[in-house]
């Protein structure tokens, strides 16, 4: 063989090599891009939410479309949480986030800051806001209308609204879903009505360390008392407690209650004073951990009725 047509077979050689090996790559290549979009297609929409209360709703209307993760978790106060390099991460990957808004989380402004690209929701639009009555906060949303079922009714549509202008292709999972989780609200509202409503007339006080009741107590009846409008560093001065104090004595009010992120310190000297009970503790601004009294938002409803119907009736 002479040189010329040797160098002709081992470039035909070449040749055929480099095109399988390039048949072999873009094969390749292109099941891994269909594998990619397949992914894609599978991947849920990741929900971020302020706290865990918001998160559990959301995990509802969403079902299996939606991740739904909480930035703070349980047990953590709220009002004045300070996001952390970890919460800026996480937000990185979400893909909307919702807040109660009302001046609950000023701290989300933060988040949004970094993420503003991602859409974010206030839950409480739409709520008939109640006013503090009285302290620095006069004047300024009671945020806690979450605390009312009522209430509850209007964050799940608004967070269904936001999850379908999302995620249309999904509009009948999240109808639906919204639907079965607003009936077991009204499950709850007419079993609260029902429950409150046994309460004598001179034990329909609810005394709470925070006054997060407003539209529990505005919905169904109930007169609330407090030592401190908001969570914060001001909270239960002399003042405070002492009008507490004379409230429960001249009313003969016979449980006073205290929230689960709150130290029931002060409340305790108005166990004292008075000889009222501290009864258990009441869910708001958290969810208990799983396997605790309030793991969901339709369980810490009920036991919120549960122990307040308790307390106030000497059980």
């Amino acid at each position: 063989m002479n040189k010329k047509v040797l160098i002709a077979v081992v470039a035909g050689i070449v040749v055929a090599v480099v095109f399988f090996l390039v048949k072999d790559f873009m094969a390749g290549d292109l099941n891994n891009q269909s594998a990619t979009v397949t992914k894609a297609t599978d991947e849920k929409i990741v929900a971020l939410s302020t706290f865990t209360v918001i998160a559990d709703m959301v995990r509802e209307v969403g079902g299996d479309r939606v991740e739904s993760l909480s930035l703070t978790k349980t047990g953590v106060e709220i009002h004045a949480y300070e996001p952390t390099p970890g919460d800026l991460v996480r937000a990185s990957r979400g893909d909307i986030l919702f807040e109660n808004g009302m001046n609950l989380e000023l701290w989300a402004a933060k988040l949004r800051t970094n993420i503003p690209d991602m859409p974010s929701v206030v839950v409480s639009e739409g709520v008939d806001v109640l006013e503090i009555v009285e302290g620095s906060y006069e004047g300024k949303p009671n945020p806690h209308a979450w605390m009312s079922p009522r209430q509850g009714l209007i964050y799940v549509e608004n967070i269904r609204k936001a999850l379908v202008d999302l995620a249309p292709e999904y509009e009948e999972d999240f109808n639906a879903n919204a639907k079965a989780y607003s009936d077991k609200l009204r499950e709850v509202d007419v079993t609260l009505s029902e429950s409150l409503a046994q309460l004598p007339v001179n034990n329909r006080f609810l005394v709470s360390c925070e006054g997060a009741f407003t539209y529990l107590t505005n919905d169904y009846g109930l007169t609330e008392v407090y030592l401190w409008a908001i969570n914060d560093e001001s909270g239960g001065s002399p003042q405070q407690v002492a009008k507490v104090i004379d409230i429960v004595r001249e009313n003969d009010v016979p449980a006073v209650f205290c929230e689960s992120t709150v130290e029931p310190r002060i409340q305790m000297e108005v166990v004292r004073a008075t000889g009222a009970r501290l009864g258990n503790v009441l869910y708001v601004d958290s969810l208990s951990a799983e396997g605790g009294p309030a793991p969901t938002y339709l369980a810490l409803l009920q036991g919120t009725a549960d122990t307040i119907i308790s307390g106030l009736s000497g059980e």
